[in-house]
């Protein structure tokens, strides 16, 4: 088994293990010959939510090399803290990252070279502890199964977004996403004691290509969803934990634009683009369950 690469967007993987670490403390990290993708499925997680991360290889390095026995795969598992550390070092330097075995120990090791106050050039060495995973336990890692979304909106910025509903935080524990096919985004609470609503207009209904809407089921021969487009002015509604959306929204440091599907009163999926749509380097999937409320 060998890895070897040469981080060449440090900047991106930092953000990208910044979104994540704030939903899990450990992660996992799954490298193909194409693709590196994070993932977290940890039940315990606030509200249930979930991200499934994929990242074009060309976007985050060069000089890419990966052989394993597992069509040359490589999953393993690791603490996103000690992994922000890791690229924290790393992001103003030229670097590269191979697994290695140190003390009996399998680690993730980060090696880069900087400049001392004296001028000297400084090699400084990070090893994050993994577990690697046995294939067989790879195989069963699934994204879970969600209903075709009714509806797809293009979200405002996150970070404004983020402002809006950390002040709601303190109000109520659920929040109310409603969209509709019409460009109309609402973000509301509503409790014993107050309601209140934002609302967005002409924020856009993209066309969602039928392999980022299906992909939970890979033997899906499902037809185009948009063939049965509902009713444009109708709203569809998933109540959500307010506590998991806030996780969500910190994936704003990546994200430079936010496509969220909602699937009426069962979940809100989430994709978040590294760059523009057309020419994506990754996109991180988030998962968020709906949440049973009286009050709505």
């Amino acid at each position: 088994m060998r890895f070897r690469a040469t981080i060449e967007n440090a900047p991106i993987f930092y953000r990208l293990i910044q979104a994540v670490e704030k939903l899990q403390k450990k992660c996992i990290m799954k490298f193909t010959e194409t693709e590196m993708h994070v993932i977290c499925n940890d039940d315990a997680n606030e509200g249930g939510i979930q991200v499934w991360s994929v990242v074009k290889v060309d976007t985050m390095f060069t000089s890419y090399r990966i052989q394993s026995n597992a069509n040359n795969a490589i999953t393993l598992t690791l603490s996103t803290e000690a992994l922000l550390s890791a690229l924290r070092s790393s992001s103003s330097s030229a670097s590269s990252s191979s697994l290695a075995k140190k003390n009996e120990q399998a680690v993730l090791s980060f090696e880069m070279y900087g400049m001392s106050r004296s001028g000297r050039r400084v090699r400084v060495a990070h090893d994050v502890r993994i577990d690697v995973m046995r294939p067989a336990e790879s195989d069963k890692l699934h994204e879970p199964r969600c209903p075709d979304p009714e509806v797809h909106v293009l979200l405002p910025p996150l970070l404004k977004i983020r402002t809006i509903v950390e002040r709601l935080r303190p109000l109520s524990d659920v929040l109310a996403l409603r969209a509709n096919n019409s460009g109309i985004l609402q973000l509301s609470i509503n409790t014993d004691t107050v309601k209140l609503e934002t609302q967005w207009v002409k924020c856009g209904n993209p066309s969602m290509a039928k392999h980022e809407i299906a992909q939970n089921d890979e033997n899906d021969d499902a037809e185009d969803i948009l063939l049965n487009k509902p009713d444009p002015d109708k709203m569809f509604c998933v109540l959500v934990s307010i506590r998991s959306f806030l996780k969500f929204l910190s994936s704003h440091v990546v994200s430079a634009t936010t496509i969220l599907c909602l699937c009426h009163n069962h979940c809100a999926i989430l994709y978040v683009y590294i760059g523009e749509i057309a020419d994506a380097g990754g996109v991180l999937t988030y998962y968020i369950p709906t949440v049973i409320d009286g009050d709505e």
